[in-house]
């Protein structure tokens, strides 16, 4: 049996989902429109608020915040998979799926699980923000987190919470508690 367990008792945290096989299929133009037509119509029936985004190649990070008392993400996860998946069947090559996967009737476009991390205070809120909008330059996708269109690092800059020239390196945003 596995030991693998869940943050209970807060309403602020991070994720990090993968794509089975790590397939870089989440930054196509109907991956994008899918998942955010799954992620709404998720929010309609179960409400959440997104503090932060990344969308890369084969994963996402994100910090959500979800309403007082309510410690349900996992099934938002995974209705957001589901409806991912069922946008993009016949639109996506995917893996042939392993015995596991078929016997439980998984399709082969998400790892099974995905990691969370309950967000503590402001200071680690600001640390895991940092961290989703520097991933694509961790990653080398891009040199500036400005550079990168899959991330609510715009979002912050029009609020600002950053400058445009902030994140050239992983020192400046992760370095020194942040702005």
């Amino acid at each position: 049996m596995s030991d693998y367990r869940r943050a209970r008792g807060g309403s602020t945290y991070f994720f990090t989902v993968v794509t089975y096989g790590r397939q870089p299929i989440l930054c196509l133009a109907d991956s994008i429109k899918a998942l955010s037509e799954a992620i709404s119509e998720v929010k309609e029936e179960r409400p959440f608020e997104a503090k932060a985004w990344v969308l890369l190649p084969d994963h996402l990070h994100c910090v959500w915040e979800l309403p007082e008392g309510d410690l349900d993400y996992s099934v938002r996860w995974a209705l957001i998979k589901k409806g991912f998946t069922k946008r993009m069947k016949g639109r996506i090559e995917t893996p042939r799926p392993n015995l596991s996967r078929i016997k439980h009737r998984e399709a082969s476009v998400w790892r099974r699980r995905f990691w969370d991390h309950q967000i503590r205070d402001e200071a680690d809120l600001r640390m895991h923000c940092d961290y989703i909008h520097y991933n694509p330059v961790k990653h080398g996708l891009v040199d500036s987190p400005m550079d990168w269109k899959h991330s609510t690092f715009h979002r912050y800059v029009k609020e600002g919470l950053y400058t445009e020239d902030r994140g050239g390196s992983e020192v400046e945003l992760l370095g020194a508690g942040g702005e």
